[in-house]
């Protein structure tokens, strides 16, 4: 039976210890005591499937570097503003950052 990585990634770890059973394969050697983190891309690589280590790690339709380099400029902003008391602008400053911060989460999430 062909497997896919979304059907083994939901399957418990007796099931995929069971699939494991029934490979001759290097990769899962020693399956009895690997917990689901270290069988599922064991299985995946006897299975000869693409494993997909962490997809939402990427950010997705945002220029991440850029919006990091514009926190990185806020934060150098945001000391002139205290010592210049601007309380006004310091809000200001910490509101784009949270929202910077924020869309950059929401992205990679």
């Amino acid at each position: 039976m062909a497997h896919t990585y979304e059907e083994l990634k939901h399957k418990t770890i007796d099931d995929l210890r069971e699939i494991a059973k029934g490979l001759e394969h290097e990769a899962v050697k020693g399956y009895t005591q690997m917990n689901k983190e270290h069988l599922l891309p064991a299985l995946c690589k006897a299975l000869g499937i693409e494993y997909h280590k962490h997809p939402h790690h990427a950010a997705v339709g945002i220029d991440k570097g850029k919006l990091k380099a514009r926190m990185h400029a806020i934060r150098a902003e945001k000391q002139k503003a205290i010592e210049g008391a601007d309380r006004k602008k310091l809000k200001a400053m910490r509101r784009e950052y949270h929202r910077l911060n924020r869309r950059i989460r929401a992205a990679t999430v």
